[in-house]
């Protein structure tokens, strides 16, 4: 039994953990349930999804979202979203659901539809922005009409099983929990109405569950050293190494190529690392006050461009960013003592849109940072970062006795100078003595 309860508290430890972001402790997405008005069979609700995440949105083909009835309920009509099933309707008669699966999925709309079909805050393809990084495009929601239900606070009974892809796996729903009802404002903002009952569910995403390897990979390079190091070999898993492509391929030609497949497969380009993104942190000058730092992001996978895309990078001269050149940029506080995490991310309309691998498959900036006297260093790698985020997911990183290192020979160098100054300025007083 103590072993039992012992595996238990381990599973349950390292599944918090597995969910918990040190860089964005508070990070989640949550999905509201306010019942706005009671039907002789059941309730009209508004869903709203809102993306708590500072850095993690969600991409096309955007989110899906799944429960389980309690009882025998059944949807009656939706607004703004749709099921991807109508299921077993044979049983009613005149007026058929929408949908009357126990366990409904259910998807955005797409943009462009029927006016008569739009919610606020829908048809966007699911796609869900980062919190921090628009928080106007972060929330989507929809209406919908439940029957066969409870027509009261007492009698209806809360959905269970609740399942989020955004796209794909790695979100993990708590149970719905009834919350003190939202209150709204009226559209001249003089009245406040009040939902008849609200229920919260929160979900939380963890990388471990969303794949078994990285997404990216970190490269680093500097002025003080010629060696490049790159992304370590078999970076992201080499499971792909026999469909890749090479850059010089007559395959690239094909029409179609870079359509995205339904089961999300990626074609990507044969490199020793195979990840879809790689990061490169590239030292590029040193003056009295500041340093400089070009950072690059490149695009491997044929089928795939990053809307939205966003780069979180760890470093403790980040609490001194004097100007990023080419990324707009939002410093990171979860800790308010600490203040060494920032967020990248494109201009709107001119660098947001990372396209698919190719001559045009990559982004730059560079960011001037302000040196802190009492801890600058080139030194055993300190200018290089300690983590790197591509779209919410953690980067793999080069070993750090990999990094390039401030070369012994600068020293002696600078003290071979100085030597043959002062055995100069000896010369010339002898001479002039």
């Amino acid at each position: 039994m103590k072993f039992f309860i012992s595996v238990l508290f381990l599973f349950v430890l390292f599944s918090y953990a597995a969910a918990y972001d040190p860089l964005d402790p508070n990070g989640n997405v949550t999905i509201k349930w306010d019942i706005v008005s009671w039907t002789p069979d059941g309730y009209v609700a508004v869903v709203t999804m809102n993306n708590f995440q500072m850095y993690r949105h969600i991409m096309s083909p955007g989110w899906t979202l799944g429960w389980t009835w309690a009882k025998k309920e059944v949807i009656w009509s939706m607004v703004g979203a749709q099921t991807t099933e109508q299921g077993d309707c044979s049983k009613f008669k005149g007026n058929i659901p929408h949908c009357c699966k126990k366990t409904p999925t259910v998807v955005d709309l797409l943009p462009g539809v029927p006016y008569n079909q739009q919610f606020t805050n829908c048809c966007k393809g699911g796609v869900l922005a980062a919190w921090g990084q628009d928080p106007q495009s972060a929330v989507s929601a929809f209406q919908i009409s439940v029957g066969s239900a409870g027509t009261s606070n007492k009698t209806v009974k809360l959905p269970k099983n609740f399942t989020l892809l955004g796209p794909g796996p790695g979100y993990t729903c708590g149970p719905a929990k009834v919350v003190p009802s939202t209150t709204f404002l009226t559209p001249d903002r003089r009245r406040k109405t009040q939902a008849l009952m609200t229920w919260n569910v929160t979900c939380t995403y963890s990388q471990f569950l969303a794949r078994k390897n990285p997404n990216c990979c970190v490269s680093f390079s500097s002025f003080y050293n010629e060696t490049i190091t790159p992304c370590p070999t078999c970076a992201c898993g080499c499971q792909n190494k026999n469909n890749c492509v090479k850059s010089d391929s007559k395959f690239l030609k094909m029409v179609g190529l870079n359509t995205p497949r339904k089961d999300n497969a990626p074609l990507l380009q044969c490199t020793h690392h195979m990840c879809p993104v790689r990061v490169h942190w590239h030292v590029k000058l040193n003056y009295k006050e500041y340093w400089r730092v070009k950072v690059s992001i490149t695009n491997f996978n044929y089928r795939m461009n990053y809307t939205l895309w966003s780069l979180v990078v760890q470093h403790p001269n980040l609490n001194n960013v004097t100007q990023v050149f080419s990324f707009d940029y939002k410093p990171l506080v979860p800790y308010e003592s600490i203040n060494d995490t920032g967020m990248f991310y494109g201009m709107k309309y001119y660098n947001d849109l990372l396209m698919e691998a190719g001559p045009v498959g990559n982004v730059q900036s560079e960011v001037l940072l302000r040196k802190d006297k009492d801890t600058f260093t080139f030194k055993q790698g300190w200018a290089f970062p300690r983590k790197v985020y591509f779209n919410g997911d953690e980067c793999m990183l080069p070993p750090p006795d990999t990094y390039p290192f401030l070369p012994n020979s600068a020293h002696q160098h600078l003290s071979f100078t100085s030597f043959t100054f002062i055995a100069a300025m000896f010369f010339l007083f002898v001479t002039l003595w």
